[in-house]
């Protein structure tokens, strides 16, 4: 890196190349999960339920931040094919207890050689210091956009 340079860096254009390598991150990614034959988004919900076994159907729509109608249809479509059961609360009819099948589980596992592979790759030629640098700095990055985050959220109650 030519240190001269350092200084005419802008904003925008770190910016620019963080979405761009977030997009390019999030295409090959769907293209090569696209191997396991689960969608994107319900790829994220067996995900989730293989760290949670027995999570109720509330309890997804929590954590990921969804809503419980767009977890319903993806959970709806994963039972259909086969990846998941869902079973009701004894306790409370109102609840759904969510429960991995082995179909879901061997894409679970495809998933994260998936993910391990493209670790690897993506990481190619770094050194350890070179990422844990990195990762530094995208933290010191994520805290300020939760700053911005919270800045927002208060100018828009204000409002």
């Amino acid at each position: 890196m030519d240190i001269t340079n350092i200084n005419k860096t802008n904003n925008k254009e770190v910016i620019f190349q963080l979405i761009s390598c977030a997009k390019k991150h999030r295409k090959i990614m769907q293209n090569l999960l696209n191997e396991t034959g689960v969608y994107h988004a319900q790829h994220r919900l067996l995900m989730e339920i293989s760290r949670n076994p027995n999570i109720s159907q509330k309890e997804i729509a929590e954590s990921m931040e969804i809503s419980p109608a767009t977890i319903a249809v993806s959970l709806k479509k994963l039972e259909r094919g086969g990846y998941i059961n869902k079973e009701m609360d004894e306790g409370d009819n109102r609840l759904n207890q969510i429960t991995i099948t082995d179909k879901g589980k061997k894409v679970v596992e495809q998933s994260k050689q998936i993910f391990d592979m493209a670790g690897r790759k993506v990481f190619e030629g770094f050194t350890e210091e070179e990422k844990s640098t990195l990762s530094f700095f995208l933290r010191r990055l994520d805290d300020n956009l939760v700053r911005m985050e919270e800045e927002v959220k208060l100018k828009k109650e204000r409002t």
